[in-house]
């Protein structure tokens, strides 16, 4: 894609998974990229790999270095770190907060640090991996839905904003890929994500496509489109569906939506 030719690339969560796919196919496209991962023993091999740089810290405050590692210029963000948090409603504060903190606030500090620059020059894209849960919802699992809901949000917000000025965002919302997060996502993954699996590379494949098209939603599983529709369209029929998918999980593991003060998560 020549639209990435020398492009300035910062892929966070970088160590495995879609973030590992991202970067490759980044860099198999000419561009130059970093790689960003709490642990700079999961991203190092693969700088190495794909002639990128590895720049290792938190991903809310990564865009300076990885800015001065690209000569001074990023011109795509993959807002890629993510954290699986599942549970209910009743999960631990320490469990919200950092899903809040990894799934949303990290996007918000990066295009705080971003925007100015993209803005001044007329241009930018953003790329934030948020989740078909951040569209549907995932049963299990509260804290990864809400934050992914508000990274779709935080997303779909930058795009109405500033689209004009030259900045352009995308959201990739896939169901399950096989990856450690969906490991993390435990019994109720394993019933609704698990079945219809794709591998990472075929993610990275959807965000160039839809990049190719400026099209912002980035569906690898391209069915979720009509149950995006289907859930808009008549809420309450979708809310039933997803109580009885709830139901079924509940039979098949003996898990079950906790009340105060219970244990919490499959």
């Amino acid at each position: 894609m020549d639209t990435v030719r020398g492009a300035g690339v910062v892929v966070t969560g970088a160590g495995g998974g879609i973030g590992a796919a991202l970067a490759r196919r980044f860099a198999a496209g000419g561009a130059r990229v970093v790689v960003n991962d709490l642990d700079p023993a999961r991203i190092e091999p693969l700088a190495r790999e794909i002639g990128g740089i590895a720049v290792a810290g938190d991903a809310s405050g990564v865009v300076a270095a990885a800015r001065d590692a690209l000569g001074g210029t990023v011109d795509v963000y993959c807002a890629n770190a993510g954290l699986a948090s599942p549970g209910d409603a009743f999960a631990d504060e320490e469990v919200w907060a950092a899903a809040w903190d990894v799934n949303v606030m990290a996007h918000v500090r990066a295009a705080r640090d971003l925007l100015p620059q993209w803005l001044e020059r007329g241009g930018g894209r953003f790329v934030t991996t948020a989740s078909a849960a951040g569209l549907l919802t995932m049963i299990g699992a509260a804290p990864y839905s809400v934050t992914k809901h508000g990274a779709v949000a935080f997303a779909e917000w930058l795009s109405l904003t500033y689209r004009h000025r030259g900045v352009k965002v995308h959201a990739i919302c896939p169901q399950g890929v096989r990856t450690d997060m969906l490991t993390a996502a435990g019994s109720a993954g394993e019933l609704v994500l698990a079945p219809g699996a794709v591998e990472p590379d075929t993610v990275a494949d959807a965000l160039f496509d839809a990049m190719a098209a400026d099209r912002f939603l980035v569906l690898p599983h391209p069915e979720v489109a009509g149950y995006h529709q289907a859930r808009a369209a008549d809420p309450d029929r979708w809310l039933g569906g997803m109580n009885r998918l709830q139901q079924k999980w509940e039979e098949t593991t003996g898990a079950g939506a906790a009340a105060p003060g219970a244990a919490t998560g499959p």
